[in-house]
């Protein structure tokens, strides 16, 4: 994923922090914190991913599906790479 290297620094950081967010969902269990709390530092975590997972999306799209200068065969691989990874994640 060479296009991520301009962008990797914030790419670590956002992930850092969702690992966080994550750590604290196993803190608020173990400490058996309420349910409601959970629910929400839960969500707050999917939408961190959610997130993340969208920025890449958008930088894959950038570099391997509509970047001037791809021959057909390098925009196919690269669609159909983010179509599986896609296809992957909504499940």
């Amino acid at each position: 994923m060479s296009h991520a290297h301009a962008n990797k620094d914030q790419l670590l950081a956002r992930t850092r922090r969702i690992a966080g967010q994550v750590a604290a969902i196993e803190r608020a269990i173990a400490d058996e914190a309420g349910c409601a709390a959970i629910l929400h530092q839960v969500a707050g975590v999917r939408g961190a991913v959610a997130g993340l997972m969208d920025e890449l999306v958008a930088e894959h799209l950038q570099s391997h599906v509509v970047a001037p200068g791809l021959s057909d065969a390098a925009r196919a691989q690269g669609g159909d790479e983010l179509l599986a990874a896609i296809r992957r994640y909504a499940k």
